[in-house]
């Protein structure tokens, strides 16, 4: 079977507002005036991991559901200026968006609008049959509905990853994606005991390597029953905004993997990435390229 494409990406397409705020959390007020503008761009979750795959040299398809509206347009017409093969299914329910306020630190809060999915969507089975057996490797996204793809991707012999974003370790939702992937990223700000919640993932599925993205105190790998502290990497420039980080963090990490190097080493191309996002403003989508990362973390 040829497998022309390295990594298919299901699930999260969709665009953000960007709202530069004076500080996070912001105090009640009955106004702010947002003297730095704010901006609509394509890109989330879904969108960065293809974004950041496609700069390091690696073969990538998008797939997801998508709305015949503005913002469905704006997502589409990025994947088109990369020329990013992008697969999209309807959804009457419209693209998803969310609001995110960036506080001058680059910290970000986020409010997703969770109305533009419905419980019963699915994905044609052949749609992402022959999307997924045409792949070394599928990264799936938690949005909905990318949980019932699962035994389809399984079935098709691609190796599978995952991130669990903020998960609190309790929420059964995200273990579904968890115990399915080989590889599982998550972060640590929601986990009251980061390792505990890493050894449970890695005992109840079937999980190769767990990685944990702690912000400025780096990650954490958990591989081979061993757990290792990756130390942050050093931003390029000033930090202005972290969103995006884990995404760069965990496209690097499969760049990586996917060419057979050590769990550590990938890991440092994760943490290199994530440090480089975190110095792209919120309203640009600029990934770091091949050359950008291997100048830092070389052969």
């Amino acid at each position: 079977m040829n497998r022309d494409t390295d990594v298919l990406v299901l699930g999260g397409a969709g665009v953000d507002i960007i709202v530069p705020v004076p500080e996070l959390p912001l105090p009640y007020a009955d106004s702010y005036m947002i003297d730095r503008g704010i901006r609509t761009r394509a890109g989330q979750t879904g969108d960065f991991i293809t974004l950041g795959l496609d700069a390091l040299g690696l073969r990538v398809h998008h797939l997801d559901m998508l709305g015949d509206d503005p913002e469905g347009d704006l997502v589409r017409a990025l994947h088109k200026e990369r020329g990013i093969p992008f697969t999209t299914v309807a959804q009457p329910a419209g693209t998803k968006r969310a609001v995110n306020l960036v506080g001058p630190d680059g910290r970000r809060l986020s409010l997703y609008d969770t109305s533009r999915s419905r419980p019963d969507d699915r994905f044609p089975e052949d749609t992402v049959r022959p999307l997924a057996e045409a792949s070394r490797h599928v990264h799936v996204t938690i949005t909905q509905p990318c949980a019932d793809t699962l035994p389809l991707l399984r079935e098709s012999g691609a190796t599978i990853s995952t991130d669990l974003h903020d998960w609190d370790g309790r929420n059964p939702y995200h273990e579904t994606f968890a115990h399915a992937a080989d590889v599982v990223f998550l972060s640590t700000a929601a986990l009251p005991d980061p390792e505990r919640a890493m050894r449970r993932i890695a005992d109840r599925g079937r999980a190769e390597v767990v990685v944990a993205t702690a912000g400025a105190k780096g990650a954490y790998l958990l591989t081979d029953d061993e757990l290792t502290h990756i130390p942050a990497a050093a931003p390029p420039a000033p930090v202005i905004d972290s969103n995006g980080a884990g995404d760069a963090f965990a496209a690097a990490f499969l760049f990586g993997w996917l060419n057979r190097e050590t769990p550590r080493r990938c890991a440092r191309y994760g943490t290199t990435a994530g440090a480089h996002a975190c110095t792209v403003p919120a309203t640009e989508t600029r990934a770091i390229s091949r050359p950008e990362l291997l100048a830092v973390v070389p052969d």
